[in-house]
């Protein structure tokens, strides 16, 4: 099972998914600090498996060709003089 699909593009930028690691430790510091060892643990957990699967095995996924060649066919239109003597 899957909670975090690391391929999707708002996770893309570096300071998004560092930010996201970064608020699950701080917040089972907080609840560390508060004496609450349960939501710390929680918290703290969810930061460990955010930082694997966002930072550790984070595979990138290549930009998508957006540009498309012309096709044949239509070059080869282009290149046949039309014949207008009817």
């Amino acid at each position: 099972m899957q909670l975090i699909d690391p391929s999707h593009p708002m996770y893309k930028p570096l300071w998004v998914r560092i930010l996201i690691v970064a608020v699950c430790f701080g917040w089972a510091a907080v609840e560390t600090l508060g004496s609450q060892p349960f939501w710390a643990m929680l918290s703290g957990a969810l930061g460990a498996y955010a930082a694997w699967m966002l930072l550790l095995n984070f595979k990138p996924q290549p930009p998508a060709a957006n540009a498309q060649a012309p096709s044949q066919d239509d070059a080869d239109e282009s290149d046949t003089p039309v014949d207008d003597k009817k």
